[in-house]
């Protein structure tokens, strides 16, 4: 069995930390990337479209259905007295999440029956016909300036450690503000929608564009009324999600399934993008009211804040969301004292979700205002103030929620970044600048990020893999992760690999699939790389046992001289070609699959007592960004960014790269240009790319420069010691939100605290620059 073939090969090609393409990068650019209503649609496939509200907060007075069941090409219209399960997809167990409103509707935009139509246009314009008539309610659309009284969705968190009130009363200065930091729609480029496929008795297949195929499995077999095992839920890839498609799904993929039980066809729903828009949740808005006391050289002695947060008519996610906005409203600072209290407040819009951060961003943000307030207030740099506030050692190292830092770098990424971005320099170049210039002003910020990786919920801490060595020497892999475009599968490819010494080309990446690896948890968090890679990782471990104990037995050598090497194994001085050394172990009956698993360690929370140790671990970045404004205008370029960003040992520094480039600019558009309007009849009214601003290209950074961080390695050990990368750098776009902030202190000489809260549109801009002149007597 021996073979010469690639005996010299020095290294594989696509392991670890090595730079690879994504998987599918070709496909996405050649258009040859199969999405959902790509497949090739069987005969006699149906399409569905939804029935939306159209009021804030009303009883169903009536509803005549018969116009739309008369009109072309319907087959039938579906309403909650079809569902022959439960009428719900309520993420939580909270069963306040319906398919379709019966009696009451909460939000203008939800779902009231669904059209099965032979083709979508014949649904979606019958949809249109039904006749509705509302007995209106009041209904509350904002958060209410006072919360206090507010209905809520779920219980709040309260976190506190240290003398509060005596940390404020004590402290040399003292004040108070609040802050509102605005929401942000998913703008996936794919929007929702799944397509189902009635199978034999209860059995249904599901193709859906989620992020959390497990969780859709069981919503259909619980809407259905029929077990999770007669459902299948498969996704290959999806065109974004960010969050969006987490639980938001869920509805989808139900209608799709009940369509296609109730038809005996095939069924595909996708609505339009304005539609899509209006009946989905969106990152949360927050008011924040905060109390800080400090002193001259600009340290922090204490903090009391609330968190109050838009979360819609339902809870959905809202409690964890809310729950991570306190766990980083410290960001990268030591409060010795400090108190924060969530208000997930019950709002009549459409139902707020999961967004890249979830809830981290606003809890980060709300903190960064901390610090702007107290660098105004003292006259110090913000740069300063921040450095002056860092986790250090004992015991300045205990987070509000009490969990030890005990992975602190942020010091040293601040100072490198100081240093290689010429932040002193500029910052005194750019005073000058707007001393010689009336009109343009220009800010620079330089801000840190610390996020905590893992689900506070525990228990989605776990995955699963399948692993499959053919005869051949190639390997399938599956595993509960879905691909978004962020880069995991090729990422966990390059992991399994790495584990047989082979090359990536061996490896076939498959879609996911709960056929086959059951049970998973959502692709967020994240944690996508951190459990699926370690579940593959288990898995390969466990088929290499088996075959070191093959060759062992075989061979009469000492299990230490079978070594895995580039394509081949060696056996004591005997090579083998991988695929060679394969087919011997399965002529000997070796079993060559595994499920793997994986549970992340070390991990606890008592939310009831507010302690513990929701994270594994920290992920930590920084970023300089400087901007110029248009005090005549209120509009902005942004200049020049700066970027340091931590992912441990990289496992891919092409795909990380990406993620900090993508995140950045994503977060900037939330900080900037992208804001939800809704009416007083509560009717969304950015639900379009006419009206709703993400980023263009031209709102690129001029000069944009990207660094990983080459000397951080995980102290935790997470696959091959690498960092998360998904949604930490989302927050390194908070640089730019209060560059635009010092650029417009600048009309005031830098005397008065803007308080520019985001979205920091045009408009807002000017209204500010206008309210300061006003201040300071200009």
């Amino acid at each position: 069995m021996y073979s010469e073939a690639r005996t010299t090969a020095l290294k594989i090609t696509g392991g670890v930390h090595e730079k690879r393409a994504h998987d599918s990068a070709h496909k996405h650019v050649a258009g040859e990337a199969v999405y959902i209503d790509d497949i090739v649609e069987p005969t006699g496939t149906v399409h569905v479209y939804l029935g939306l509200s159209e009021a804030a907060h009303a009883d169903i007075a009536t509803m005549n259905l018969e116009p739309v069941k008369a009109a072309p090409g319907v087959i039938c219209v579906l309403t909650a007295g079809d569902v022959p399960g439960v009428n719900d997809v309520a993420p939580t167990g909270q069963a306040d999440d319906p398919v379709f409103a019966e009696k009451r509707v909460m939000f203008y935009g939800q779902p009231m029956f669904a059209v099965v139509a032979e083709t979508r246009e014949q649904a979606r314009h019958a949809a249109a016909k039904a006749e509705v008539t509302y007995s209106k309610h009041d209904a509350l659309i904002d958060i209410p300036d006072d919360s206090s009284n507010a209905d809520i969705v779920v219980t709040p968190l309260k976190l506190e450690r240290g003398e509060v009130d005596n940390a404020l009363e004590k402290a040399p200065r003292r004040l108070k503000g609040r802050m509102a930091i605005g929401g942000q729609d998913h703008f996936y480029l794919e929007g929702q929608i799944a397509f189902a496929i009635p199978g034999e008795d209860d059995d249904v297949l599901v193709y859906s564009s989620t992020q959390h195929p497990s969780e859709v499995q069981h919503m259909v077999g619980h809407v259905l009324g029929i077990p999770s095992n007669a459902v299948t839920v498969e996704i290959r890839r999806m065109g974004g999600a960010f969050g969006g498609k987490e639980t938001q799904s869920n509805l989808f993929a139900c209608v799709a399934a009940l369509a296609a039980k109730t038809t005996g066809r095939a069924a595909k729903l996708r609505p339009d993008r304005d539609d899509d828009m209006v009946a989905t949740g969106k990152r949360h808005d927050f008011v924040v009211d905060y109390d800080i006391g400090f002193d001259d050289d600009g340290k922090i002695h204490g903090v009391d804040m609330i968190y109050a947060g838009r979360c819609g008519f339902s809870a959905d996610l809202s409690g964890p969301v809310t729950d991570r906005a306190l766990f980083h409203m410290d960001n990268c600072y030591y409060l010795p004292a400090a108190r924060a209290i969530t208000r997930p407040v019950r709002t009549n819009t459409v139902s707020n979700t999961a967004y890249r951060g979830f809830g981290g961003p606003q809890g980060m943000v709300g903190g960064e205002r901390l610090i702007e307030e107290v660098a105004y207030a003292t006259g110090l740099d913000p740069l300063e103030v921040r450095k002056r506030n860092f986790y250090g050692d004992a015991p300045r190292n205990v987070t509000p929620y009490h969990q030890t830092v005990e992975d602190n770098i942020i010091a040293r990424i601040v100072d490198e970044l100081e240093t290689s971005s010429d932040y002193a320099a500029r910052r005194e170049a750019i005073r000058s600048f707007n001393a010689d210039s009336p009109v343009l002003k220009r800010g620079i910020a330089l801000t840190p990020v610390k996020f905590g990786i893992s689900f506070t919920a525990t228990w989605y801490n776990q995955a699963g893999a399948l692993v499959h060595v053919y005869q051949d020497g190639s390997v399938h892999l599956n595993h509960g992760g879905t691909e978004m475009g962020q880069g995991l599968y090729v990422k966990v490819a390059q992991v399994v690999a790495e584990a047989f010494q082979i090359d990536a080309e061996m490896v076939k990446i498959t879609a996911t699939t709960t056929a086959k690896v059951p049970n998973t948890s959502a692709t967020a968090a994240s944690s996508g790389t951190d459990l699926n890679g370690m579940a593959a990782k288990n898995a390969c471990d466990q088929i290499k046992a088996r075959l070191v104990d093959f060759a062992v037995e075989k061979h009469g050598v000492p299990a230490e001289q079978v070594v895995f090497l580039p394509n081949r194994v060696r056996v004591g001085n005997q090579e083998f070609a991988f695929p060679d050394f394969i087919k011997d172990a399965y002529m000997a009956r070796v079993q060559l699959s595994a499920a793997g698993f994986y549970k992340t360690p070390k991990i606890h929370w008592d939310r009831d007592a507010g302690r513990g140790r929701p994270f594994y671990y920290f992920a930590y970045g920084a970023a300089a960004s400087e901007v110029t404004i248009d005090t005549l205008t209120g509009e902005y370029q942004v200049e020049r960014v700066d970027i340091l960003h931590d992912v441990g040992r990289s496992i891919n520094d092409a795909i990380d790269r990406g993620q900090v480039e993508g995140g950045f600019i994503q977060g900037m558009g939330w900080l900037t240009t992208e804001e939800l309007w809704w009416d007083a009849e509560g009717r969304l009214r950015t639900h379009a790319p006419s009206t709703y601003k993400i980023p263009l290209a031209s709102d690129r950074p001029k000069v944009f420069n990207v660094d990983l961080v080459d000397w951080s390695s995980n102290i935790e050990p997470t696959i091959h010691r690498s960092k998360a990368v998904g949604e930490p750098p989302f927050m390194l776009a908070i640089s730019v939100l209060h560059a635009l902030s010092d650029a417009v202190a600048s009309v005031a000489d830098h005397k008065i605290c803007p308080r520019l809260d985001p979205p920091a549109t045009p408009e807002a801009v000017l209204d500010a620059v206008y309210r300061l002149r006003a201040e300071a007597g200009s």
